[in-house]
């Protein structure tokens, strides 16, 4: 494709019906194409600005506000017309991506585990690398191919991008459901002089939900924003924020008189490993952004040795957290590492901020696919006033219906290892397999499909029992909760 249509790839001029993908480690991608989106029929065709409500033309070059210095290398690409991401800015942008929420729960999932399941951690690491590596050969197979639903597409026609695009949505929807139970966890601790003067007569809601609602609610007027560029630092901090958890926690080992001898984990719990598997599998996904950075990509064939490093990386933190916050608390540790960190201690007033203020500056973000998806069906007649009079009220009520269903089942653990087992599995690594041996049937040795179909039988395995094992705990739990 001409560089002038370039930016068109990472924005919505594709395909009439394409849906924005987005990652729950992502977000920063979606803020910036949300941006520049503009709505297109196909190659130099007229297209309406979603943001302007006004007309435009594919092939005009297009302003993108991108001036921090930690702006996304695809959106670099974009105001530049061709593709501009190195190898080293490649790594860091897929290290942000996959760097997230799933971090706090290692500790956890390896006590729970026990020690032997660090294997689990670094297998699925491993195996979700190589997936990566096929998104990269499939969007190689075919340059039309600019995302995760159109490789889904390829595969299996139209069936194939309505999937896709279910899981996606479906992966971001939990994902903001666990964001807002960490926020409720969290910030009872962070305001701890203050909960027990909270207090409203005529509303039967706890002293955490109502600071829970509060939080929400400061951040509701974020999804009324019509320009998004306006809060792109958001996307930096959010990697900031991550690499801050991780760091205190270490720094609450080293300096903060904890230790290393919290307790005795056994070796191996194996039947706790269908729920664990959930929570190692949420911690990796971020498969459906990856389009996003082998477009942005100056030499797309290094897009292999990104995705080793990048898990190499993330794999390593992961392990390292997973071990540190084990050894530290033994079983005695929480479902948020955050939440057994000693209390008076400067590190863990840091990891309490960072951790509730990441939800606050997720919903904006994360929400941005359903509002690009949601621009592309209004009327190209309908007013800017208007569009975001219906943005607004459809985010807003999204929010609150998520709110509202975080309260009712504030069991973090359950819910993130329900969403790594039904959704994470599918789009990490039973999709991506499934995609590359239907496209690339008949050029596939017989050892790669035997391996794809032994990944895809794996995963389909991980996926069931870990479904089932989260969803039982969960319902348990709330049961138990009704009774109480």
């Amino acid at each position: 494709m001409a560089g002038s249509g370039w930016w068109c790839w990472l924005s919505l001029c594709t395909k009439p019906k394409q849906v924005a993908s987005e990652s729950v480690h992502g977000a920063q991608l979606a803020l910036q194409r949300l941006t520049a989106a503009r709505r297109c029929g196909g190659g130099d065709a007229a297209c309406v600005d979603v943001e302007a409500g006004k007309p435009c033309k594919c092939g005009e070059e297009l302003h993108v506000e991108a001036t921090a210095p930690w702006r996304v290398a695809a959106v670099d690409a974009v105001h530049h017309g061709k593709p501009t991401s190195s190898f080293t800015h490649s790594v860091i942008n897929m290290v942000g991506m996959l760097i997230g929420l799933g971090q706090l729960s290692t500790p956890y999932a390896l006590e729970n585990g026990g020690w032997a399941s660090v294997f689990l951690l670094v297998g699925l690491g491993v195996m979700c690398a190589y997936t990566a590596h096929l998104i990269g050969k499939c969007l190689d197979d075919d340059t039309s191919s600019k995302t995760y639903q159109d490789i889904g597409e390829r595969a299996f026609g139209g069936k194939g991008r309505v999937l896709a695009s279910a899981f996606i949505y479906l992966e971001i929807f939990f994902a903001l459901v666990s964001y807002t139970i960490s926020l409720s966890d969290n910030l009872p601790l962070v305001f701890s002089g203050a909960v027990g003067h909270i207090h409203l007569p005529w509303v039967r809601l706890t002293a955490t939900q109502l600071l829970t609602v509060a939080a929400v609610l400061v951040a509701l007027p974020s999804l009324w924003l019509r320009d998004l560029s306006t809060i792109s630092f958001l996307s930096f901090a959010g990697i900031v924020m991550s690499l801050l958890i991780f760091g205190t926690v270490v720094c609450a080992a080293a300096f903060g008189g904890v230790g290393l001898g919290g307790g005795y984990i056994p070796a191996l719990r194996l039947e706790r490993i269908p729920a664990v598997s959930g929570l190692y599998m949420f911690s990796y996904a971020g498969h459906i952004v990856f389009p996003n950075i082998h477009a942005a990509m100056k030499d797309p064939s290094a897009f292999t040795r990104v995705s080793v490093a990048s898990f190499a990386v993330v794999t390593a933190l992961y392990t390292a957290l997973a071990f540190v916050g084990a050894s530290m608390f033994g079983p005695s540790v929480s479902s948020q590492i955050t939440l057994s960190m000693p209390p008076g201690l400067a590190v863990t007033r840091i990891a309490l901020w960072a951790t509730v203020l990441t939800p606050v500056t997720k919903y904006a973000l994360e929400f941005a696919p359903f509002a690009i998806q949601l621009e592309h069906h209004l009327p190209a007649t309908m007013s800017p006033r208007a569009r975001t009079l219906v943005r607004g009220c459809v985010g807003s009520a999204a929010l609150l219906l998520i709110l509202a269903l975080a309260l009712s089942v504030p069991y973090f653990q359950y819910v993130l290892s329900l969403t790594g087992s039904l959704v994470s599995v599918a789009i990490s690594i039973i999709f991506p397999c499934a995609f590359y041996l239907k496209i690339r049937w008949g050029r596939v040795s017989r050892s790669a499909v035997a391996l794809n179909a032994a990944m895809i039988a794996g995963g389909v395995v991980l996926a069931v029992v870990g479904t089932a094992s989260s969803a039982t705990s969960l319902v348990q739990s709330i049961q138990r909760g009704h009774a109480a």
